[in-house]
């Protein structure tokens, strides 16, 4: 059994008709479809619980579309969502712009793309990494504290924190395709650690009959 496990659950789909890349904008809530995204993952931790494991830490990033994700779990498990900065979704320049290719041919763009590995046009990836290491290694030790040796933290955050987080853990070059993230709508990335140590990296979409046709901009 690993020390603890920390769960990196990625929030469900966000009504969102005109695809604006909607970053850390309050506004954006989940749709329809988002909310039973968030039921289903509800559902999935309670399983998980059923089936012996001890969750007892949630933390949901301060978003609008990450707490209305959390509430399914945090009711399910009867645990209090805690929310935390540090999982926020990343920076991005071209925040509340819609049609994201269009503006890319406009020259008074160009600014923010002349490197594409740090990324020049928002937060850098390191610093996504740094910020949610911080918070991982909170969840877990709080995890512990309250559950035991064996327990599990949740975290509601979004795809480009998760993403970086998980090619960091495996030692990987954190620039990447947008396009090919494993990490959809509602899907958990589990890191289990191991004496403090990360031991292994886990994946799952407890939502995968519910992805197609769903709405999801990639860095959104």
């Amino acid at each position: 059994m690993p020390e603890a496990t920390v769960h990196l659950l990625r929030h469900g789909e966000v009504h969102n008709p005109d695809r604006v890349l909607y970053g850390r904008l309050p506004s954006f809530r989940l749709s329809e479809l988002g909310q039973e995204m968030a039921r289903r993952a509800g559902d999935y931790f309670s399983e998980r619980r059923k089936e012996g494991a001890t969750i007892s830490y949630l933390v949901a990033s301060p978003l609008t579309r990450a707490q209305e994700t959390a509430e399914p779990t945090a009711k399910a498990l009867g645990l209090e969502i805690v929310t935390d900065e540090r999982i926020i979704e990343a920076e991005n320049h071209f925040e509340g712009l819609a049609d994201i290719r269009s503006h890319l041919r406009e020259p008074r763009y160009w600014r923010r793309l002349y490197n594409p590995f740090r990324p020049s046009w928002g937060e850098p990836y390191a610093a996504q990494v740094a910020r949610m290491r911080e918070a991982i290694d909170d969840a877990r030790r709080h995890a512990v504290e309250f559950g035991g040796p064996g327990a599990e933290a949740i975290l509601v955050s979004h795809q480009l924190p998760i993403w970086v987080t998980r090619l960091a853990s495996e030692g990987k070059p954190l620039w990447h395709d947008p396009r090919r993230r494993q990490c959809t709508l509602a899907s958990v990335t589990s890191l289990e650690f191991d004496g403090g140590r990360l031991a292994a990296v886990r994946y799952e979409e407890p939502c995968s009959d519910l992805l197609p046709g769903a709405a999801n901009l990639p860095g959104a």
